[in-house]
This record gives structure tokens, sequence and C-alpha cells, in this order.
């Protein structure tokens, strides 16, 4: 650091202060420059030692967030499927699901349903809801609102063209979003879902894994992510089920498990009833 300038630096972000210049001769003047200079540098440290990611994140701007969980009185819970790329293992996923009596969401990339329209049509003669999880499987984020809408549009297109039903719930490729994204995706009348509880099964880290994501807490209103060509989801799945259902959770699908009516999200990403006067 030269001696014409001072950084501080918090958690890889950093301020660069004014230069110190050197003083005009006069004594009083330099005494006040210096005594401002360190009010300057006391209020910067204050400011950036004391502030988390979070705090500074809301000082920039409100973050538009999707839900993530929901608050519910009863013993709910909604478990999920994203389906991008293989099927072979959507049947046996739909037989455990019929023998277990639940009824789940399944979030579809269009071109996955370009592949595969009988296996869309049986996911929904089945009883499953389908949700938009884009056309492409692009990160959205980084789309012009525009894209954002193709992308939407063209698969639910699709969806209602083999089914005559039109999804309602969108869930962001990767988990990737932005403000833009969830504004333009509830402009457009999906409500934007993510999830509380991870399987990780896409990890391949074997089934007693994907077992223990999902069943070391479990609250109601959570939403929990698998993915239907993971290589143990089979395994795991009826294990899972019957964890929530002998801790008497009834399971359901996403667009049952949200509020209906005005609702706010907290920071975490919890839709909560809206407070009434």
């Amino acid at each position: 650091m030269s001696n014409r300038s001072m950084k501080l630096l918090k958690q890889g972000r950093e301020i660069l202060l004014p230069e110190i210049t050197k003083p005009p001769s006069k004594p009083k003047s330099s005494l006040r420059q210096g005594l401002l200079m360190v009010c300057m540098l006391a209020l910067c440290a204050a400011y950036v030692l004391g502030s988390s990611p979070s705090t500074i994140a809301v000082v920039a701007g409100k973050r538009e967030l999707p839900v993530y969980s929901v608050e519910r009185a009863d013993k709910v819970i909604s478990i999920s499927f994203d389906a991008s790329w293989g099927a072979d293992k959507t049947i046996p996923i739909l037989d455990i699901l019929d023998k277990y009596d639940v009824k789940t969401t399944f979030f579809l990339v269009g071109g996955w349903v370009d592949k595969y329209p009988e296996m869309l049509k049986e996911i929904v003669a089945r009883g499953h809801e389908i949700g938009n999880h884009s056309d492409t499987h692009p990160h959205m984020s980084q789309l012009s609102e525009d894209s954002i809408r193709k992308e939407l549009h063209n698969m639910s297109d699709k969806v209602e063209k083999l089914t005559g039903v039109r999804p309602t719930l969108f869930r962001p490729p990767y988990g990737d979003y932005n403000n833009r994204v969830v504004t333009v995706s509830r402009a457009e009348g999906y409500e934007c879902v993510q999830w509380s509880i991870d399987s990780l099964d896409w990890k391949d880290r074997g089934t007693a894994d994907i077992i223990k994501q999902c069943t070391y807490r479990v609250e109601p209103g959570d939403i929990v992510l698998f993915h239907n060509d993971s290589n143990d989801i089979v395994n795991a799945l009826p294990t899972v089920i019957q964890h929530y259902q002998q801790l008497g959770y009834t399971i359901i699908p996403v667009s049952q498990i949200l509020l209906n009516g005005e609702y706010t999200i907290d920071v975490q990403g919890k839709q909560h009833p809206k407070a009434t006067d």
C-alpha cells in the first residue's frame, strides 16, 4: 500500500479512501484536515467492520426472493423432482409414489418434454403436478426480460399442448436467479419456487447420504428437492417417504403447500401470511 492512499479490507470488500495529500503550510488548516481524515477513517471502519454482507445488500436495494419454504401450522411437506436430462428412473419413481399414495411436483425442462412426451403424459396421468423448469435450462440471471419470458412461454406451451394444463410454478435452473428473474416470472403468472431441503442426490454420494440429507431435520412447510435421474434416488426415496409419514407428515404437491392470498417472504425465503390489522 502506498503512503498516498489507505485501504480498509473486510471479507473481500475494499474501500479506497481519498489519498492523503501534503497539507498546506498553515498549521491550523493542517490540524483540521488531520482531524477530518481521522473521522473519515473511523466512520469507514465502523461501517465495513460492523456490516454483514446481507446488511450491505439491503442497503444496496431490496432483493426479490423465491419461496423456499412456507409457514404452515399443519404437518404438510412437499417433495419435488427436477427433470432435465434422462428419464429411465422416472417410471420406478412414479411406482414408488403410487405405493405410498404420494402426489408431488415435477419441474420439467422443455427439452426434456420434447424428448419424452409420453413420460410427461404418464406423470400427469398419475396425478402429479408439472412445474416449469425453463425451456433450455440456461442460467436465467444472465438473460434479458424478453429471453426470460421466452424460456417460460416455450416450456409451458409444450406442456399445455400435450396435457391441456399450463404450469403455474417456476423453478430456475441451477437455483440461479436475480431480481429480474423473480419479478418477470411472477408477472407472467408463475410462483417462483426453490427448496428448503436439498437431497444433494446429484452428487452421487450414495443412498445413505440422500436419506441423511432429507431426514436430519424436517419442519412443516418444507420443500424437498430431488432429481429424477440421480443414481440412487430409487433406492433412497422409499425410506425418505416412510420417514416423513412416520413423523405424521402428509406429502402434497408444491402448489398446495403455498399460501393463498397476500403473503410476505422473509430473508430466508419463507412464505408467511400477510399480517392483518
